[in-house]
């Protein structure tokens, strides 16, 4: 006896399959932009005479990026714990920033809300705050953060394992860290469709801080950015709204 398929319920949440295949598509470009950094910190990581499987539980546990480049002369020259503790904070400090944004909420479960809170980076938030993820469900957004999270761990393992291949004079792989921010930015103009004013407050906001405090650049340049946004909120709330 043949037995019927049950139809689809109209307004049902998606199949976890397809959350993670949505997923995957959607983190597939940045994977690979993630592929040649991570084989380069792997690969300085082993350079550096840590042992291979530390560079993949460096990547699982800290995910910082840009941070575990600094991370590895940290470790090699054995730096206090408050040392790496302040560095660790003055080189993250902008994903304070980011939670502001960033949909939370959408992400179901208080375990699913943690792990989304600590794999937050800057290409996550990239994706997840464009215009068309405004649609996209909390368990497609915790996807997302998790192959990211196996493209860096897994690209960094790889680096370790084979940086005895990679010759010392190949250059040019940081540089994928740098172009991959600038498409992800690019991206992100383009989703704000005419708002050209949040482009020209952040650049007037790295500006003062390359010209009032250029040792403390990022985390100024975050706060005046901040405050900007604010103060224009509070401005365009005032103003009378047209019929």
């Amino acid at each position: 006896m043949e037995t019927l398929s049950s139809p689809a319920v109209p307004g049902a949440p998606p199949a976890a399959g397809s959350e993670a295949r949505a997923a995957l598509r959607d983190s597939v470009g940045v994977g690979l932009g993630f592929l040649p950094l991570g084989l380069a910190f792997g690969a300085l990581a082993a350079q550096s005479g840590l042992d291979w499987w530390w560079a993949g539980l460096s990547a699982a546990v800290a995910f910082g990026g840009s941070f575990e480049f600094l991370l590895i002369g940290l470790v090699t020259a054995a730096a206090p714990l408050a040392a790496v503790a302040a560095s660790a904070l003055m080189v993250n400090v902008r994903h304070v920033f980011y939670a502001l944004s960033f949909p939370l909420h959408r992400v179901p479960g208080r375990l699913g809300k943690a792990y989304s809170t600590y794999a937050l980076c800057d290409e996550a938030y990239a994706l997840a705050t464009g215009g068309a993820a405004r649609a996209w469900s909390g368990r497609r957004l915790l996807w997302l953060q998790f192959l990211l999270h196996l493209y860096w761990v897994a690209s960094s393992t790889a680096g370790a394992l084979l940086g005895s291949l990679v010759p010392a004079g190949v250059t040019g792989l940081d540089f994928a860290l740098t172009a991959l921010f600038t498409v992800l930015a690019l991206d992100a103009v383009r989703d704000l469709r005419g708002d050209l004013p949040t482009p020209l407050l952040a650049v007037l906001s790295a500006l003062a801080a390359r010209l009032l405090f250029p040792g403390q650049l990022l985390p100024t340049a975050f706060a005046l950015f901040t405050a900007l946004l604010l103060a224009r909120r509070l401005v365009t709330a005032r103003e009378p709204r047209r019929a």
